[in-house]
């Protein structure tokens, strides 16, 4: 298989879906134009009927895909950055999320959002930049960050085939990585992986980080072992998974586009230090508390997180330890 893109693994999981089950509909503003270039193609291969432009309103089409899947269609909804979610927490949250619950499992409600942008996208300003997959691990929402091609594809099938709702981030900063595919196949949800085994110490990175992240351990290796762990799902959250790297790295290091606080690398912190004695105390690499991202590129990238600030955080994880 040629080289694979991950904006062009997210549009063959998207294609192969609608082929497999006819009942999968895409939805979403200018899709039918591809705005994200995610939906390039489908429109000529499936038709309007399930390639459908929505007018501007994230509340509208985002509650009329909660009831197509209550009446019986796979849904898939895409957002043209991930900012806009906060306009829906309403309609993902109180409504897709809970449905299922409040019924006792009488009804499912199997819509899958794709939320392509921000992650390391520079000069898209405080309303455009936000990350916050954090928020929907919180209230129990279905969601992942995939870091790879492979992963895009497989955990963007495994969503759609879901039936609860699955929010499917996709960092700028990953959408136009290329890899050498050679199979592509579901990617289970819930189940992270180690993308370079170490000794020394465990970084958990999420989505684009997860490159940074395998940079700075092949700079480091002649200092360090460092062991590279990719949750891929942020909940349900792979704990099995660290808590055995943990285990025999005995040090830990997180490195995560999200604010400090109540954040996804607190919580990772938080439960490995519950269930791991660790021979130096844990840190994070994040985007500072309260961050509105600047619009000026070089004020931007000063307020992500990336390869320096985690190269220090892991020398005094080192050091202390």
């Amino acid at each position: 298989m040629p080289r694979l893109s991950y904006r062009r693994a997210l549009t063959r999981a998207l294609a192969d879906e609608m082929t497999r089950d006819e009942s999968v509909v895409v939805l979403g503003e200018d899709i039918r134009v591809a705005a994200a270039n995610v939906t390039t193609g489908l429109l000529k291969k499936f038709g309007p009927e399930r390639v459908r432009d929505t007018p501007l309103s994230e509340q509208a089409f985002t509650s009329f895909a909660t009831g197509a899947a209550l009446a019986g269609a796979r849904p898939v909804v895409e957002f043209q950055i991930p900012s806009l979610l906060f306009l829906v927490f309403e309609q993902i949250v109180n409504h897709a999320h809970k449905f299922p619950l409040m019924t006792g499992g009488q009804c499912a409600v199997p819509v899958t959002y794709v939320v392509p942008g921000s992650g390391s996208r520079t000069g898209w300003a405080g309303q455009h930049s936000d990350h916050p997959y954090a928020l929907f691990a919180h209230v129990g929402v279905t969601t992942v960050v995939p870091a790879t091609p492979a992963d895009a594809y497989g955990l963007l099938v495994s969503a759609i085939r879901c039936d609860d709702p699955v929010v499917v981030f996709a960092p700028a900063g990953a959408l136009d990585l290329r890899a050498d595919v050679t199979d592509l196949a579901p990617v289970p949800l819930g189940r992270g992986v180690v993308r370079r085994s170490g000794t020394d110490v465990t970084v958990v990175a999420v989505g684009h980080l997860v490159h940074d992240a395998l940079a700075v351990a092949e700079e480091l290796a002649g200092q360090a072992s460092v062991e590279v762990f990719d949750p891929r799902t942020v909940y349900p959250f792979d704990w099995d998974g660290l808590v055995e790297s943990v285990s025999r790295t005995g040090r830990l290091v997180v490195v995560d586009d999200g604010n400090r606080s109540c954040g996804i690398a607190a919580e990772i912190i938080a439960t490995v230090v519950e269930r791991v004695r660790l021979a130096a105390p844990p840190r994070r690499v994040t985007r500072p508390d309260g961050a509105v991202l600047p619009f000026a590129p070089a004020l931007d990238r000063a307020v992500q997180p990336g390869r320096d600030q985690l190269t220090a955080a892991i020398q005094l994880t080192l050091k202390d330890g």
